[in-house]
């Protein structure tokens, strides 16, 4: 087994602790990732309260279904943003339908078109997030700040051919954003967009 197949003490211990039934479980899980889930269900969906019933219920879910995460399969962490992911566009698409059911405006590949961009933003967002700093450092100094390689480099303090890899391996990370496929998701949560 490969260091990169061991899976992380404390996502193995978290998830036999919620199999237990541990309530102290379940506010660590919800202190450490409840801004990450938040944030993704308000990217999805684009409305606070929306993005509130959301995280109730992927913790809810960790909560009443802790024997759906492998640890040996993924990090917790991956776990969970496709937990929400796959919930949000679900609510998204209910949404979505219930309007066009009242006559609302669009169609119905207008809305596939609204979930598709939404999921995939969202997974941009968490893959940025969840990159190395040194990545994720020279992306925003290229993106947001409008750098070229030569004056990233010279921000963070590195050769040009290491900023160069840097933003090359980042846009590689970035392009995943666009997979279908919402590993770790639980049957019927999540899948493609």
């Amino acid at each position: 087994m490969t260091q990169r197949d061991v899976p992380l003490h404390w996502d193995r211990t978290m998830q036999q602790r919620l199999a237990r039934g541990e309530a102290a479980a379940l506010g660590e899980l919800y202190d450490r990732f409840a801004s990450l889930v938040h944030g993704l269900a308000h990217r999805v969906l684009g409305d606070e309260d929306a993005a509130d019933t959301v995280t109730r219920d992927v913790f809810a879910h960790a909560w009443e279904h802790p024997d759906t995460y492998d640890p040996q399969r993924e990090p917790l962490r991956t776990w969970i943003a496709a937990l929400t992911r796959g919930l949000a566009v679900e609510r998204l698409r209910t949404a979505g339908a219930a309007a066009l059911a009242r006559g609302g405006a669009g169609s119905a590949e207008d809305l596939e078109h609204q979930v598709r961009h939404a999921s995939v933003a969202a997974r941009a967002d968490y893959i940025v997030h969840a990159m190395p700093v040194p990545l994720r450092s020279a992306l925003e100094l290229a993106y947001f700040q409008r750098r070229d390689y030569q004056q990233t480099a010279a921000d963070l303090g590195v050769t040009e051919d290491e900023a160069r890899r840097r933003l090359r391996l980042g846009l590689q990370l970035l392009a995943t954003a666009h997979d279908t496929e919402a590993p770790g998701a639980p049957p019927g949560i999540g899948g493609a967009a």
